[in-house]
């Protein structure tokens, strides 16, 4: 049976829920719950298992914190024995504003502590899901920007990239990488949100 591990990176714990770097739990329990699934805590991370059409998909939220997030990836990569071409790590990214999302089959971390951190672990060659969170911050002030929660406003605007994050998820499963980037970047641009 074919395997994947869909990886949506974050920060352990009540005070992070909700917060701009969770992007990536967000988008996991998103689909966890349309998957009709739940979350188990196990080494280095919260677990769920779910299949579509005969594939096997394992779910990961690492709980190394963000930083050490690679702990977790690899750990997992191993144990299930899944390539990693065959994962997909998805996680917040201030470069794209709020609204909007990137898939790429590979590529550098762009800053991103915890991709950051898998690079240093397994390499770069793994494809990857960037959940715009803006970046409206003053100089100075990413770290608070990034552990900040977001407003009811902007959760409002993430929920339909989160719903469509959902499809494209279960497209990077039944059909690839390609496939899936040709279908679903063009929807990630989005529309500018008036100012």
């Amino acid at each position: 049976m074919d395997k994947y591990l869909i990886v949506g990176l974050g920060n352990p714990g009540a005070e992070y829920d909700g917060t701009r770097h969770n992007a990536g739990y967000i988008v996991l329990d998103a689909f966890a719950k349309v998957s009709n699934t739940i979350f188990d805590d196990k080494r280095y991370g919260y677990i769920a298992e779910t299949s579509i059409k005969g594939r096997k998909v394992f779910l990961l939220k690492p709980t190394t914190f963000m930083n050490l997030s690679g702990n977790a990836v690899r750990y997992w990569l191993n144990k299930e024995n899944i390539d990693q071409k065959r994962m997909l790590v998805i996680s917040d990214e201030i470069a794209l504003p709020l609204g909007q999302f990137r898939l790429k089959a590979n590529g550098s971390n762009g800053g991103h502590n915890g991709l950051g951190h898998i690079q240093q672990l397994i390499g770069q060659d793994y494809p990857r899901l960037r959940i715009g969170i803006g970046n409206n911050y003053p100089r100075g002030g990413q770290v608070d920007w990034v552990l900040g929660h977001f407003s009811e406003e902007e959760k409002t605007v993430l929920q339909p990239v989160v719903d469509t994050c959902t499809e494209l998820i279960q497209s990077f499963v039944l059909a690839g990488i390609d496939i899936t980037m040709n279908q679903f970047n063009k929807k990630g641009k989005g529309e500018k949100p008036k100012t």
